[in-house]
């Protein structure tokens, strides 16, 4: 088993030591049932004071990594702890991982430590990065992660240069349809969430079976919501004599609107809609990308656990 220490850290020699005998379990370096060594040979080998590496055995002990034989010594545990007592065991195995990984590819230990102290002190993302060359769309899309998320949220079109002035502390995010696109204008390894489309069915889950005596408008400043909205409609059922298209983007959308029963709309054209009027509003990105946006979020603002 090797073992480095770094004796000006913030992090403690005892946790420094508990951390890397679990992740030599974890890789398999350390096997259940061999003999570990004595406090004092350990103290002795590294410098250590020799309460200290006590310390660390008996974390281990208490976490159900190891066994004490009495007058026998420390011994690595047949079996590995149970999930459910090792809170921080799933980010355990994937450092480990990366190690047994790194030591395959000959990649020396200060290489990998060097690494991961380097992306431990980049600053983490502070916004989203909206990449959309449709300029409506991204509108929209923007006010409905706006509305999920508490970080800001910043937008641009799918052009590199545009990309690389606003990537800086940005969590690049596009609409599946061009995320091939938005993928080779990001720099390597840049990460990149997908966001996708909402089910039309669902949402109109509330308006089905479809009604022949009422007149429903379909309105938006995006051009796709107008074709995609009154498709869809005619399509549940609904008479296509009933449906108003509206183009928001016209000064006189509005006139004759409030003849109809309600406006389906997107959310930046539904802050347009006269008051009074029934809004219902089709949101564009599903709720599973939504959720997956705030679960990244919580992510990369949480605090550090111990």
């Amino acid at each position: 088993m090797r073992l480095w220490f770094a004796h000006g850290s913030a992090v403690t020699l005892r946790e420094q030591l508990v951390t890397q005998i679990v992740l030599a379990i974890l890789s398999g370096d350390l096997r259940g049932g061999q003999r570990l060594p004595s406090t004092r040979e350990l103290a002795r080998r590294f410098r250590l004071h020799p309460n200290t590496v006590s310390s660390a055995y008996r974390e281990l002990k208490q976490r159900q990594w190891v066994t004490f034989r009495h007058g026998s010594g420390v011994y690595v545990a047949d079996s590995k702890p149970r999930a459910g007592l090792e809170p921080a065991m799933a980010l355990d195995r994937f450092v480990a991982e990366l190690v047994r990984s790194a030591r395959g590819l000959g990649v020396s230990m200060n290489a990998v430590r060097a690494r991961l102290q380097h992306w431990c002190e980049l600053q983490p993302p502070e916004h989203f990065l909206l990449i959309e060359p449709d300029e409506e769309l991204r509108r929209i899309v923007a006010l409905e992660i706006g509305a999920a998320v508490a970080m800001r949220v910043v937008s641009c079109a799918l052009d590199e240069k545009e990309i690389a002035t606003r990537l800086e502390g940005a969590i690049p995010v596009v609409m599946s349809s061009k995320a091939k696109t938005a993928r080779k204008l990001l720099p390597e390894n840049s990460e990149l969430l997908v966001l996708r489309a909402n089910s039309v069915t669902k949402s109109l889950a509330g308006w089905l079976p479809a009604r022949h005596d009422v007149l429903i408008c379909v309105a938006s400043r995006w051009d796709e919501f107008l074709r995609m909205g009154r498709t869809m409609l005619v399509a549940a059922g609904f008479d296509p004599e009933t449906l108003l298209v509206r183009d928001a983007r016209k000064a006189n959308w509005q006139r004759g609107v409030n003849a109809a029963r309600a406006v389906v709309c997107d959310v930046a054209t539904a802050k347009q809609v006269a008051k009074g009027m029934l809004t219902v509003t089709f949101p564009v990105v599903s709720e599973e990308s939504l959720a997956e946006m705030k679960r990244y979020e919580e992510f990369v603002k949480s605090p550090v656990i111990g």
